[in-house]
């Protein structure tokens, strides 16, 4: 009996064709292959070849962190310098205060004579002028026994107490005083001759017209510059302000004794910063 051959299910594979050195034809063998569906696919291998190269992204690097403790250990080193300076020139301070027990100077109104205190008013009520002219004796003394002060000169200025209207300024000459020193100005006048309004006039007349007399202060104003032994300060402005002055307004050409057994004065800084003065 003659025997039947059936063709095998399997597919024949396609033999790749060869060069001439034996080899493949190209650098890639390409293979199919038969999915369940009955195509084929062609897949491509290349034993060779790599990876295509993808860059990385790029992260940048902060720098704030060194710059921060930079600025950090800037701000304490400059923080310690001020606290130690200020150590320093607090300690410095006791130690002169405790050595030499500085006092501020003294100033004294010994006496105030008013050969003029005139206030006339127009008839028609319009105008009004005051003419004063005072004469002083004021003393400066100096307790302390290390210092010494140089003043510069002084302006001097005398208002009414209770209303602060302007009666007349004067001077006083530049002069030092030394360490355990008193210096005495007599004949110092003050006078002012000036047209005022109707409301300095209102408050101005009431208090010439009172029995006890009318209340004035005395104010002086000055910078001084301190000297002890080879250091010399730089000048600091002060003011002088004597108050609980008793005037009588003179009658006739006799001048009139104003009561100063009552007034006391004050010495204060002034120390001005820009445009302000304290």
């Amino acid at each position: 009996m003659s025997e039947k051959v059936f063709p095998s299910s399997k597919p024949t594979a396609t033999a790749a064709p060869t060069t001439a050195n034996g080899g493949t034809g190209g650098a890639a063998a390409t293979t199919t292959a038969t999915t369940n569906g009955g195509t084929t696919k062609s897949h491509l291998y290349n034993p060779t070849s790599r990876p295509p190269y993808r860059p990385q992204p790029h992260h940048r690097r902060h720098h704030h962190r060194p710059r921060r403790n930079y600025c950090c250990c800037c701000c304490f080193w400059t923080i310690v310098i001020i606290l130690i300076l200020a150590l320093l020139v607090a300690i410095t301070g006791t130690v002169l205060y405790v050595l030499y027990r500085p006092h501020r100077p003294s100033f004294t109104l010994a006496s105030l004579r008013i050969h003029r205190l005139n206030l006339t008013t127009t008839a028609d009520s319009t105008s009004s002028h005051l003419s004063t002219l005072f004469n002083l004796t004021l003393s400066s003394k100096n307790p302390n026994s290390h210092l010494s002060f140089s003043y510069d000169p002084f302006v001097l200025s005398c208002v009414s107490s209770n209303s602060d209207v302007f009666i007349g300024n004067g001077t006083l000459p530049a002069f030092v005083s030394n360490t355990k020193n008193e210096t005495t100005f007599r004949g110092v006048v003050v006078t002012t001759s000036s047209d005022l309004d109707a409301d300095t006039v209102n408050n101005l007349r009431p208090d010439l017209k009172k029995k006890n007399g009318i209340l004035l202060k005395v104010q002086m104003d000055t910078r001084v510059t301190v000297q002890m032994g080879g250091l010399k300060s730089k000048k600091v402005g002060i003011r002088v302000m004597c108050d609980g002055i008793e005037g009588v307004v003179p009658k006739g050409k006799t001048p009139s004794v104003a009561n100063v057994s009552g007034a006391k004065c004050k010495v204060d800084l002034r120390i001005k910063i820009w445009k302000w003065t304290f």
